[in-house]
């Protein structure tokens, strides 16, 4: 287990910092540059430019820029806001909460319902597998944003039972502020993670030991426990790790449908801006918490399963 958590750390720290390389050159050698965003349309004299050029550290090579911004944002300086001239980690800050609370509410739905719906369907077959295998279907063809638009007109314009846009006020606000939008997103990833988890738990209903232990009279219960789920949980974990972190990228869409003000929209405002630095601490921002999503499943599919270990050893 510690050569395989070694194996995944060396690959999390290399993909991370290619990953870094990549938002930072992107931005920068893209058309444009963040003086010209200082000056807007009345640049001021060649020798103030320079000034400014020099201040912003842009007289240097591109890699040394690189070099300085890295070591500034392993301290925890993300830089300074363009437009408004805040610390940008003051502005992605409040953006960031609402972000991560959107994701962990939409992950608890993913795998209540994926898990849920998936075992139910490879337990139940007939009619309760044919209704599940027909939700999945539709769910994995329905795109956050439709989904988002047929939600709040049934539940908030028609029921009004949800807000509509942004969020309330205290943790009651904010849990039917982002009921819709954390259903809106957990729809496509939860069908996914039901086909896998009815696909998995069916081949072990039909695995010879699962068989075996039926004929000894083993309770119901402890079979799916001990036998069908025991077995099946490493190939579960492994979509429902890749689904979670997927959802970090489809917040930018509910985000901007319910109007949350989370990273989504703090990404697309600080675009519209040309606001370097803040796309900047977004876009790593939102690669991160991908990657080590990632890694989280990748530890917990080798914990459930000795054969990943094996296979990286």
């Amino acid at each position: 287990m510690s050569r395989f958590m070694l194996h995944r750390l060396i690959g999390l720290a290399v993909t991370l910092l290619a990953a870094s390389l990549v938002v930072y050159l992107s931005l920068y050698l893209s058309p444009g540059s963040p003086e010209q965003v200082l000056f807007g349309s009345r640049p001021p004299s060649p020798e103030v430019q320079e000034q400014v050029r020099h201040y912003l550290g842009l007289d240097q090579n591109v890699f040394v820029r690189y070099v300085d911004w890295l070591g500034n944002v392993l301290t925890g300086d993300l830089g300074t806001s363009l437009i408004t001239q805040q610390p940008v980690a003051d502005r992605v800050a409040p953006a960031a909460e609402v972000t991560l609370a959107l994701v962990a509410y939409a992950g608890v739905l993913v795998l209540l319902l994926g898990i849920g719906s998936g075992l139910l369907a490879a337990l139940r077959p007939g009619k309760l597998d044919g209704a599940v295998t027909a939700g999945t279907s539709v769910a994995v063809a329905l795109p956050a944003f439709v989904a988002s638009s047929l939600l709040i007109s049934v539940f908030a314009v028609n029921l009004g039972w949800f807000p509509a846009y942004g969020l309330g006020t205290g943790v009651g606000g904010w849990l039917r502020g982002l009921t819709l939008p954390a259903i809106s997103l957990a729809i496509i990833a939860s069908g996914l993670l039901a086909r896998v988890t009815r696909s998995a738990a069916r081949a072990e209903l039909a695995s010879e030991h699962v068989q075996t232990a039926t004929m000894r009279g083993i309770s119901h219960g402890r079979l799916i426990r001990s036998h069908v789920l025991r077995n099946a949980s490493a190939p579960i974990a492994t979509v429902a790790g890749l689904q979670v972190a997927g959802l970090i990228a489809g917040a930018v869409v509910v985000e901007q449908a319910f109007g949350l003000g989370g990273l989504g929209g703090l990404l697309i405002s600080s675009v519209q801006q040309k606001d370097f630095p803040v796309v900047q601490a977004v876009a790593l921002i939102v690669v991160v918490g991908f990657v080590v999503l990632n890694l989280v499943a990748d530890v917990i599919s080798a914990i459930l399963d000795p054969r990943v270990r094996r296979a990286v050893s």
